[in-house]
């Protein structure tokens, strides 16, 4: 019996000393080390580990709901490391022509080289140019650059520029521009880049989502939106003459005539002729890019936006449009003429009547002499 004694002192003795030091739990003596690790990170380690002991589930608790009070957007960092950024792009429509020899000589520095030759556009880059500027990636640059592209025909694209940002650009541009427009055309869209992304591209509300935005997916982003927002100026410009054709037309029903001058009449028929050309010839509506004809990839992005964007719709409605306003021009035309014969047609008639009567006189004068 001593010895069961001695051992039950022993055993008090230990347990005394146990409860005098304090108790700190695991997850709190470690707390630097957990918060370092990201959350992605450590969710996957206990997918990996899911027979873990009794107690390893409660520490993962109380570390995620430490990371959610820390930080509330913390459970949206696994989306926002797959989407690298959003670029803002604007497409503006200034002028009827763009000097782009002369561009390209006083800004050879900032020109992005090209793979293809193409004689109606250059593409800039501009480092840092505005402080204001965010980093966002262009391919293998993460300086906060920013890229503008220049239509002969007088389009601009702006890529990663502010609304605030944007005149700053088009003053560069106005330097070398002619035909400048009282009100220009403006249109917004947008970019994201998922290297993550299965396929090379993926549409979107009012953005396209592109696995890899290069030097070549922004020229062939800027061939649309610059087509596009050179439609919208002719289109504007035929609707006009569509509606002052169509006044003519209510005044013709009211009336009987109308009061339009032959060389208005003229100008109107070289206006909307001129209109058609650009849009065949400057703004190369039917040119297929060399660019989406080497890569099926680009192809995929610009048949994607031409169809996001109607333009072959868009176009066939303007040249509808057109073929009115042409068809309202010849029976004018015809009017006029018949016009113009009807006067020849009086004309003579008087002539013919002074004749006439200049006979009878004689005849008269020559009767009353004998």
């Amino acid at each position: 019996m001593g010895r069961w004694k001695a051992a039950n002192f022993v055993a008090r003795i230990l347990l005394t000393k146990s409860r005098s030091i304090p108790q700190t739990p695991f997850h709190k003596t470690c707390k630097f080390s957990l918060v370092s690790v990201p959350k992605i990170q450590f969710l996957k380690f206990r997918r990996s580990f899911s027979v873990a002991p009794a107690l390893y589930p409660q520490y993962v608790d109380d570390f995620e709901y430490k990371i959610d009070n820390n930080n509330n957007t913390e459970s949206l960092e696994s989306n926002d490391d797959e989407e690298i950024g959003k670029v803002p792009i604007k497409a503006y429509f200034l002028c009827t022509s763009i000097d782009l020899k002369r561009m390209q000589a006083e800004n050879s520095t900032d020109i992005l080289p090209s793979s293809s030759r193409s004689p109606n556009h250059i593409a800039f880059r501009f480092f840092n140019l505005l402080p204001t500027n965010n980093a966002l990636r262009f391919g293998e640059n993460t300086n906060g650059c920013s890229c503008m592209v220049v239509f002969k025909y007088g389009a601009v694209v702006l890529f990663n520029v502010e609304d605030g940002e944007a005149e700053y650009y088009l003053r560069i541009v106005r330097r070398y521009a002619s035909g400048l427009l009282r009100e220009m055309k403006k249109d917004d869209y947008a970019v994201k880049e998922k290297p993550s992304l299965v396929e090379d591209m993926q549409g979107g509300a009012d953005h396209i989502v592109l696995k890899n935005l290069d030097t070549d997916s922004i020229r062939v982003i800027s061939s649309v939106l610059g087509q596009s927002i050179a439609l919208d100026y002719f289109v504007s410009q035929v609707d006009g003459m569509v509606e002052e054709f169509a006044g003519i037309n209510r005044e013709m029903e009211k009336t009987g005539t109308f009061t339009m001058k032959r060389k208005k009449l003229f100008q109107l028929v070289g206006k909307a002729n001129s209109n058609i050309a650009d849009v065949i010839l400057k703004v190369g509506i039917f040119e297929r890019s060399e660019i989406a004809w080497r890569d099926a990839k680009y192809a995929q992005i610009l048949e994607y936006l031409r169809e996001e964007y109607e333009v072959s719709q868009r176009f066939g409605n303007l040249n509808f449009k057109v073929k009115f306003v042409e068809h309202n021009i010849h029976f004018l035309q015809e009017v006029l003429q018949n016009r113009k014969s009807d006067l020849l047609e009086w004309c003579i008639i008087v002539l013919l009547a002074v004749e006439n009567v200049v006979c009878i006189y004689e005849i008269i004068r020559d009767t009353t002499g004998h």
